[in-house]
């Protein structure tokens, strides 16, 4: 049976004879195929054509089945691409190598073709899930740009902040999921503005104290956008408390010292340097000098954690950070205040 639009599928074998039966029984399927004869060109093979699986054969001259598999499971724009490495039914070693090189799935000499056409339909399925997961984040990073284009004046906000956040969150220590989520959470933290009427977020003069607190509904309506999905579970606590304070005195729940999670603490901080170090309408942007001194008196406020402003302070100051300097958006001309 043939199947349109199946997919597209690297087969990587030194011998030709195994690379026409693999092909034959793929094209059948209704696979687009790919060939390499070695490791080498595989590499270049997938960085080409971006296959949605990869056939793999162990023993090759040059770079081996598993020293490619291992190759492009430790580069990040190929790891989530399938990869089957085809081996004798008796070589437990390099099952084992595979396993630890991050072999999505093994196929033993000569493949049966029912189990090949299963494992195959299985993982090109996944590969196609997992596609549109990634095209998912990519709209809902789009969305946090889209609510920040409506103020030039905060132009950029959102990347320097995905910048600053993972730099703090890398000094901290923090796992790959918790560094995901913070850079993510830098690009969605503003994106219940997206339910701030335009009167309110687009006001010139100062908030009323109703308007102050419909403005400071954005971390609930973001917080509540993305809760609704599972990709955004580790970002919904960032968007909904990024506001808070030690002291208890933030938004929109008030929360006290560690009962704000860690995430948000962490990009609280750095949202309130990087607004201290740009212009806004009505004030100029602080110097790294004078940004840190107010910081830290932040922190006697009780507004800000010290150990994080001290961490970034740290961090700030290496030689180095300056590639993370803001940019100047002075030449933009304001539109209205910009409002946390």
């Amino acid at each position: 049976m043939r199947y349109s639009n199946a997919g597209k599928i690297l087969i990587v074998d030194d011998e030709a004879q195994n690379v026409e039966v693999l092909s034959r029984l793929m094209i059948r399927l209704g696979y687009d195929i790919q060939t390499a004869s070695n490791g080498e060109s595989a590499l270049e093979a997938v960085a080409r054509e971006r296959p949605d699986l990869v056939l793999l054969d162990v023993n090759m001259p040059g770079l081996d089945g598993v020293e490619v598999c291992r190759q492009l499971k430790n580069d990040v724009s190929t790891r989530l691409i399938p990869i089957v490495i085809i081996t004798t039914l008796t070589a437990t070693d390099d099952r084992i190598r595979g396993i630890e090189a991050g072999a999505d799935d093994f196929l033993s000499k000569p493949p049966v073709f029912s189990e090949l056409e299963a494992r195959v339909r299985s993982l090109t399925r996944l590969k196609r899930y997992t596609d549109e997961l990634d095209s998912a984040e990519s709209v809902i990073l789009t969305l946090g740009l889209t609510i920040e284009a409506r103020d030039p004046y905060t132009q950029g906000h959102c990347q320097r902040l995905a910048r600053y956040a993972t730099a703090l969150g890398a000094r901290l220590g923090l796992d790959e999921d918790q560094m995901i989520a913070l850079h993510r959470g830098a690009f969605l933290h503003d994106v219940g503005k997206v339910g701030i009427p335009d009167a309110v977020l687009l006001k010139a003069g100062p908030l009323t104290a109703d308007e102050r607190a419909l403005m400071q509904q954005h971390t609930v309506i973001g917080h509540k956008l993305c809760r609704e999905l599972r990709l955004l579970e580790d970002v919904s606590p960032i968007v909904r408390h990024h506001h808070e304070r030690p002291d208890g005195t933030g938004y929109p729940d008030g929360l006290q010292g560690e009962t704000i999670p860690l995430l948000a603490r962490t990009l609280n901080v750095v949202d309130a340097y990087d607004a201290l170090t740009t212009e806004r309408p009505y004030k100029a942007a602080q110097s790294l000098d004078q940004a840190f001194r107010t910081l830290r008196e932040e922190v006697r406020n009780g507004w800000r954690f010290e150990s994080l402003v001290e961490e970034f302070i740290s961090l700030a100051t290496q030689e180095g950070f300056g590639q993370l300097t803001p940019i100047d958006s002075s030449s933009t001309p304001p539109l209205h205040l910009w409002r946390t």
